[in-house]
């Protein structure tokens, strides 16, 4: 069901359709849809390597804005859809991971949702159920979000066809490397600010 699913989301690339359905999938992505956006982006910047940008930031802002729905799914009606969501979209180990990941430090636990291929899904919704700072949440979503996507986009823009074997092949290593950075330099700006 999941590769007809997958099948069904790439089809879309090659239609007039593909950006409304890039930013739906996006959208829905981050609190309930259970296939990323990235296979239908790729797509469509294979498509058209010139608009590579444009398709990361359709996707990108689409993405924060699904997290919110997640976000007020948790904060708001958690306890009527409890169940929903422990039985279909994610599971109660990955629900309480994610509690753990937030008692550590709760932008860093986002920022990673966001970038990395972990379900991004759990994270807004918890955010919601636990009440993290919205501004954390929104900020660490935003830079998650916009690096995974943008990251993605630049390289088709540069490389254009020739990258897509690369990143298919990498995607989590890189994805991973790049995460990784990212908390080094966190870390080093904080350790300045002393």
């Amino acid at each position: 069901m999941l590769k007809r699913l997958y099948n069904w989301v790439l089809s879309w690339a090659e239609t007039r359709y593909g950006v409304p359905a890039l930013s739906t999938v996006a959208f829905l992505e981050s609190s309930l849809f259970p296939l990323p956006p990235d296979p239908l982006l790729i797509a469509l910047c294979l498509g058209a390597p010139s608009r590579s940008l444009w398709f990361a930031t359709v996707c990108s802002i689409a993405s924060v804005l699904g997290g919110l729905l997640g976000y007020l799914i948790g904060w708001g009606i958690w306890e009527m859809v409890s169940d929903f969501f422990l039985k279909y979209v994610f599971s109660i180990d990955s629900f309480l991971y994610v509690s753990k990941k937030y008692q550590e430090n709760a932008f860093l636990a986002i920022l990673g949702a966001a970038f990395t291929p972990i379900p991004y899904k759990v994270f807004t919704v918890s955010a919601g159920v636990f009440k993290i700072n919205p501004l954390t949440f929104i900020l660490a979503s935003i830079i998650g979000r916009s690096a995974r996507f943008f990251l993605e986009g630049a390289l088709i823009y540069l490389f254009g066809f020739k990258i897509k074997n690369f990143i298919d092949k990498y995607f989590n290593p890189l994805v991973t490397a790049f995460f990784l950075l990212v908390v080094i330099g966190f870390i080093i700006v904080k350790y300045l600010m002393r």
